[in-house]
């Protein structure tokens, strides 16, 4: 006889660090769960334990604000954290306030159905769990569901392979192997000048070079800290009104308005700021002026120039096909510098792609190369790739990847029309990665949790959005970017990043006050774009 479903008010999907705050908002007023893949907490910074994993938003920031006495007691050790110290600050988290108890760990939940008759989801789960629940919270992570490599040969290949999301838990003893690095977006940029250091020899396969500055990272000065903890409620209001939901300078002057050498002046400051996107704010019109974003470019392009000591190799590494920013300005610690090492060798995949794994390595169209370590750090299907891996049907039946197979439709990032009473947090068509993650994640959780204290006040059994509202919000998410550069890259950003994956930009670039505002005016005006029944 099969196990009775539990009844419950919410399931929430991940225990990330929105998942997590999801848990401790909820549990306040409703019977909750939380269904986690990872036997621990902290969805990216648990999953992501690499070599040189560090995140590129000062700690400072890139931190919780809904308690007090978490903000004061808590004590970060470097201005840009590593991944063992968020790990352990999500782990605090969730002992503190006791989250654990409606967390199931390495329990990934495999499908959701919406049964219209009775306005419930019904949630399976890998471990055979069945939850009947009105609402779902799917804080599933921008970046969760890793893009492998499909090459053919994978089984004969005799060494060992590590995607930088699967990194073992010992540490591994490289010194006498020659390791190989698929990819040079920020993961492999943070990872690659560690595992040179550690390695017989390294070869890094480069499809597409990346822009990178230094990080700047440094251990926290306690004045510092001591300064953020007696303002944070202050700074925490000023961090909701910036456009990416971070204190950094930004500019007062486009690039055309100074001269060449004002121009040179403000971009060296940038590049020694130390603060980690300095670059993309040097000129109010960076991110919206080709020939603005061309000055920036070739600054970078000249640091790497004059950091790579082999002509050829800096060349390489210079990017030429995109504008600076389009691609996630990525943030290092001696990437460039690593290629004047003597075991560092850079083979450039784009004119010679990889074709095979072979026994002894990989093979591209033009040589072959014998790797006893394989690292891909080949990216993720971003923003779409966690939900489309759960089997969700909605309202009339319709699975979300048959909804989403030309790509993804929201409102506003959080809802999805014929599925009701399905809130996603940092979905697509939301600011997502552009805007910082922790604090915009609070306030989305936050603005969720009053829409449901809405529903549930005002007697509702669901709310919808329509097909029209999601036209609406697709025409605001093009013209924000039809104003930048961001859609001049193949990027996770559009979907471009994947074989096969139709493009379309896929994050909201009109700065979070804009987008605060809307969320807040649509349910200001009698919840214009949604149905509630």
């Amino acid at each position: 006889m099969a196990e009775r479903a539990e009844e419950l008010d919410i399931a929430i999907i991940g225990a990330g660090f929105s998942g997590l705050y999801a848990v401790h908002k909820f549990r306040e007023k409703y019977k909750i769960v939380c269904f986690e893949a990872g036997d621990g907490v902290g969805g990216t910074w648990y999953w992501n334990r690499y070599p040189g994993a560090r995140v590129d938003i000062e700690s400072v920031e890139y931190s919780y604000s809904f308690d007090e006495e978490l903000q004061q007691e808590w004590k970060w050790p470097e201005y840009f954290s590593a991944q063992p110290d968020l790990e352990r600050y999500a782990n605090h988290v969730a002992d503190r306030f006791d989250l654990r108890k409606d967390i199931r760990l390495s329990n990934a939940v495999k499908s959701l159905r919406f049964d219209a008759d009775t306005n419930r989801w019904h949630v399976h789960s890998e471990n055979g769990d069945h939850v009947i629940c009105k609402y779902i919270i799917a804080a599933t992570g921008a970046l969760s569901a890793p893009n492998m490599p499909d090459w053919p040969g994978r089984d004969a290949y005799t060494g060992e392979i590590y995607h930088t999301t699967q990194w073992p838990d010992e540490p591994l003893d490289l010194k006498d192997k020659r390791v190989g690095i698929i990819g040079t977006g920020s993961t492999s940029i943070q990872a690659a000048p560690i595992l040179a250091e550690r390695s017989k020899h390294l070869t890094v396969f480069q499809r597409t070079p990346a822009f990178s500055m230094p990080s700047g990272n440094r251990p926290l000065d306690e004045e510092h800290e001591r300064e953020w903890k007696e303002n944070y409620s202050e700074r925490r209001a000023q961090i909701l009104n910036t456009y990416g939901v971070s204190l950094i300078e930004y500019p007062t002057k486009a690039a055309g308005e100074c001269t060449p050498e004002e121009q040179t002046a403000i971009l060296e400051a940038g590049w020694a700021s130390k603060s980690a996107f300095q670059l993309m704010v040097a000129f109010t019109d960076v991110m919206t002026n080709r020939n603005a974003n061309d000055v920036v470019s070739e600054f970078a392009r000249g640091k790497i120039r004059d950091i790579v000591d082999d002509p050829e190799t800096a060349e390489k590494l210079c990017p030429k096909d995109y504008p600076i920013g389009a691609k996630r300005l990525c943030i290092d610690n001696g990437y460039y510098e690593m290629y004047n090492r003597d075991n560092v060798s850079l083979v450039d995949v784009k004119d010679a792609p990889i074709t095979a794994f072979t026994e002894t390595g990989l093979k591209t169209t033009d040589a072959s190369h014998d790797l006893d370590v394989i690292v891909t750090a080949t990216g993720f299907d971003a923003l779409t790739g966690a939900l489309n891996r759960i089997d969700i049907q909605g309202a009339n039946g319709i699975n979300l990847r048959d909804k989403w197979r030309d790509g993804p439709t929201t409102a506003y990032g959080f809802m999805v029309a014929g599925f009701p009473n399905l809130f996603m947090i940092h979905g697509p068509l939301s600011p997502g990665a552009l805007a910082q993650m922790i604090t915009s994640g609070e306030w989305q959780v936050d603005f969720v949790a009053g829409v449901i204290g809405d529903l549930e006040n005002d007697g509702y059994a669901r709310i919808d959005t329509t097909e029209a509202a999601e036209q609406s919000w697709a025409a605001e998410v093009n013209g924000a970017a039809s104003h930048t550069v961001y859609d001049l890259a193949d990027s996770w950003y559009n979907g471009k990043n994947i074989d096969g994956k139709k493009g379309g930009f896929m994050i909201y670039v009109g700065g979070f006050p804009r987008y605060r505002a809307l969320c807040e005016g649509a349910v200001k005006n009698d919840y214009e774009g949604f149905l509630r029944s």
